[in-house]
C-alpha cells in the first residue's frame, strides 16, 4: 500500500490532557512515523506518516483523543510522505 502524510491539528481543550503522550502511543501501534506537539495557540499538531488506512485510524482517534480531552475541531491534510523520521515522539 501506498504511504502518505497526514497533517492534523486538534482544537480544543487538548493540551495538558495526556494528549500528545496518548498520540504517540496510538501512533506507534500503528506503526506511524512522524512527530506530535503542542503548538502556542493551544492546538495540538500531528504529522504522520505510514500506509493510508492507519493515517485514518490516527486521525479517527484524534477526533475523540484520550479520557480527558475535549475535542472540538480537527483539520487535516494528506499530502506526499517526506520519508524524514525514523520513528513517531514528541517535537518541542
Amino acid at each position: 500500500m501506498k504511504e502518505l502524510r497526514i497533517i492534523i491539528k486538534v482544537f480544543g481543550l487538548v493540551q495538558g490532557v495526556f494528549f500528545r503522550y496518548t498520540t504517540r502511543k496510538v501512533a506507534r501501534k500503528l506503526g506511524l512515523t512522524g512527530h506530535v506537539k503542542n503548538l502556542p495557540d493551544g492546538c495540538v499538531y500531528i504529522e504522520a506518516e505510514g500506509p493510508k488506512d492507519k493515517l485514518f485510524e490516527l486521525l479517527e482517534f484524534s477526533k475523540k483523543g484520550p479520557r480527558h480531552a475535549q475535542v472540538e475541531k480537527v483539520e487535516h491534510e494528506i499530502l506526499e510522505p517526506k520519508h524524514q523520521y525514523k520513528g513517531f515522539d514528541y517535537e518541542f
